[in-house]
């Protein structure tokens, strides 16, 4: 524990943490409040032990909303493991190539990317409403939300990170015809193992503040369990919604840090 965090700073990020466990619960994008909030909270503390610590608190809530979802929303466990496994190598590469990426150069292309995401969710309203077809996927179908939503997308949360969540939201939806429960359920499973790879090697490398993390980790369970149960109460009305939301804060922060951060 950072022996010059007050009180108050603790409190707050307790708070940032219960909200961004229920927001990943719900549609992904969590890491786009408590990440910000432990850089500002720890403003002396290496950004290494930051990203580390942020990882060992979001896999728990991750992880319990993932646990909430198998058991009550009718997902394929072995199609989201498979993807997953994808992601999980996609993360490592994309972590091997992230030291030496421009994130400046990137920043436009993603929002474009998210652009292109929030006009296709807003023009198609049926977008996710409806249910997968019965019977197996197409073996095309898997391949390509494995290349796409578990290669691709995981190397991008390795290089990146912001949004994956909701980036795999859409592409599960748009790929293997899920309505929006389904997909934000499967994307739980997907984020869980690349959680594990990204822990791991911070891990490894003495880079995680678990006494923070474990406090805060508590928190973002909390908030996982009752997003994925609001999720799985409200329907996709309300994940449709969420999503919009965080797509708009995504695009936000993104212009904010491309033109007005210093």
């Amino acid at each position: 524990m950072p022996s010059d965090i007050s009180l108050f700073t603790l409190a707050l990020l307790c708070l940032a943490a219960l909200a961004a466990g229920w927001i990943d619960a719900v549609v992904g994008g969590g890491g786009l409040l408590l990440l910000p909030a432990l850089l500002v909270g720890l403003p002396h503390t290496p950004t290494a032990f930051v990203l580390g610590t942020n990882k060992s608190t979001a896999i728990v809530g991750t992880a319990a909303a993932a646990v909430t979802y198998v058991r009550k929303a009718p997902i394929d466990v072995r199609t989201a493991l498979r993807i997953g496994g994808a992601a999980l190598a996609g993360s490592v590469g994309g972590a091997f190539f992230a030291a030496g990426i421009n994130s400046a150069v990137l920043r436009p292309l993603i929002m474009a990317v998210l652009v292109g995401v929030l006009v296709f969710v807003l023009v198609r309203p049926a977008f996710g409403a409806a249910a997968a077809p019965a019977g197996p996927v197409s073996r095309r179908r898997m391949l390509a939300a494995v290349l796409l939503a578990g290669l691709g997308i995981g190397f991008y949360d390795g290089l990146i990170g912001p949004g994956t969540g909701a980036f795999l939201v859409v592409a599960l939806a748009a790929l293997l015809h899920m309505d929006l429960v389904t997909s934000s359920a499967t994307a739980k499973v997907v984020n869980v193992c690349t959680n594990i790879g990204a822990l791991t090697m911070f891990a490894l490398q003495g880079t995680v503040l678990w006494q923070l993390g474990a406090l805060l980790a508590l928190f973002n369970l909390v908030g996982g369990t009752v997003g994925a149960r609001m999720a799985l109460k409200r329907g996709t009305g309300f994940v449709r919604g969420v999503l919009v939301l965080v797509v708009l804060v995504l695009l936000c922060k993104l212009a904010y840090d491309q033109w007005f951060a210093a």
